[in-house]
Order: structure tokens, then sequence, then C-alpha cells
């Protein structure tokens, strides 16, 4: 009697073997949102609104909230996100507010790698990025959201709160396509020594886990920075999933006021 064939082998016709075919499902269902129970999802809309509040522009406005946002925070359940947003919370609550005005200038406005603005990682301030931010806003409005044109549709602050009202699978959509952007994002904050970092860590704690892929692409960012030089390069070109556009194509839009949201604390605030 012949040998029964591996099961790792290939198929006739170049067919994906069996644990192939198991490893890719398994890899497709990890980076898919689970379903989560009515009370996840409730859970989870009100992380990532706190999020979204937490990354906007430290105002007269949001400064002033900062007690209630603190209170919010310590009631959450214990997980790893809210443990990050706690630390945050005590950070931001104990400064003055003109200093923290001038450290989210540094951090957000003045450094390319924490750029908000997402779609900046993929491709620069070029037509490609014009059509990415076109694409966003038709996403918008046919869930019914209208943003009311105060900042760009890639702000990170009003893609989380799209995430938070259009729900895990398609209001998150747009953060898992722009995870590497994320996850460097995340890198330049805590390589910055800013407390930010635990924010953009809360939010990572809701997304699949980065693949060898994606933590190999940020680190090579990370180290190498944007290109030096844009010989040979299509100016209308897509740099690659979760790089930089070449130096000088950035211009930092003008800070809107703070995305009005219903009340955190009241079951209202989750819908």
């Amino acid at each position: 009697m012949s040998p029964l064939p591996s099961l790792s082998a290939e198929r006739p016709g170049g067919s994906p073997s069996i644990p192939a075919l198991v490893r890719t499902r398994v890899r497709a269902a990890i980076r898919r949102p689970a379903r989560l129970t009515a009370e996840e999802t409730a859970g989870r809309a009100l992380t990532l609104r706190l999020v979204s509040l937490l990354l906007q522009y430290p105002d007269s406005e949001l400064a002033a909230a900062r007690s209630e946002l603190t209170t919010v925070v310590a009631a959450l359940p214990a997980t790893p996100g809210s443990e990050h947003l706690a630390r945050f919370t005590e950070w931001f609550a104990a400064q003055d507010a003109e200093a923290l005005e001038r450290h989210y200038v540094e951090m957000f406005d003045l450094r390319r790698k924490s750029s908000l603005y997402l779609t900046y990682y993929l491709h620069g301030d070029t037509r490609r990025r014009g059509m990415a931010l076109l694409a966003l806003a038709q996403r918008y409005r046919a869930a019914g959201w209208d943003t009311d044109g105060g900042e760009l549709p890639d702000h990170l602050p009003v893609v989380l709160e799209f995430a938070a009202l259009a729900g895990p699978r398609t209001g998150e959509s747009p953060l898992r396509q722009h995870r590497r952007g994320l996850q460097l994002i995340h890198r330049a904050l805590a390589d910055a020594d800013s407390p930010y970092h635990h924010v953009v860590a809360a939010l990572l704690s809701l997304l699949p886990p980065p693949t060898a892929a994606d933590l190999e692409a940020v680190a090579e960012l990370a180290t190498q920075g944007p290109p030096d030089e844009e010989v040979g390069l299509d100016p209308y070109g897509t740099y690659g999933a979760g790089e930089f556009a070449p130096p000088g194509t950035f211009v930092q839009p003008e800070h809107a006021p703070p995305t009005l949201m219903p009340p955190l604390t009241t079951p209202e605030g989750l819908r």
C-alpha cells in the first residue's frame, strides 16, 4: 500500500493544502471583529468616543471637561484599554491648560510621524490622497452620517466617532485599513515620551493584533523615516501600506472645534 500523501502537500493544480486553508481562515478570523453582545458593543462605542475626545485639540471647552472625562474613564470595566485611558486622564487632569495646548501642537502638528490625518501615511498630499478622502466622505454619507465639514474625513477623531456610531464591522473598517499608520503614531508618541501614547494604545487594544509584516513595516519606517529625496518617485503614486510620502507634501489643516457628542454617562450617549 502506498503511503498517504502528506496533509501539508499542495493539491494537484496548485490548490492550497488543508493546513494552508486552515491557516488562511484562522488568520482571517483573527482579523475580523468577533460577534459582540449589545453590552460589549455599547462599551466599545464608549471607549471609541472617549479616545476621539481625548485626541482632539485641548481647547478651553475640552479642558473644562477633564474632571468629567476622568470620572467616566474611572467607571469603565477593567481592561487593558481602560487602564491606558486612566493613566492618560490622570496626567491630563493635572496639567496646566496652556501646557496641554503646547504639548498637543508639538506632538500632532509639528511631527509628521504622529500626524492624526491617516491617509497621509499612504498617499501624502497628492491626488490619490484626495480620492481616499472622497471615499471616506462617501462612506460616511452612505451610513447616514454628516460630519459637518469641520475636519477632514481622515482626521483620527472623526474616524473614531464614525466607528462608534456605525459599529464594529462597518464603522471600524477604516481603522483596520490604517492599522500600520496607527501603530506608527503610537510608536512615535511613545518614543517622544508623550502620555498621548496611552490614548492610542487604548485604541489599538480594540483592533486585531498586528501581523509580523505590519510590525516589520512600522519598524522600518520608524528607523528610516520618510524618503530624503523625490528623484524617481511618481508624484501621484502610492507609497505602500503604512509608508510616508516624500518630505514637504503635507500641510497641517487648522484645528476644528471639538466634536459635539451626547453626554458620555447616559445611554443616549452610546447611540
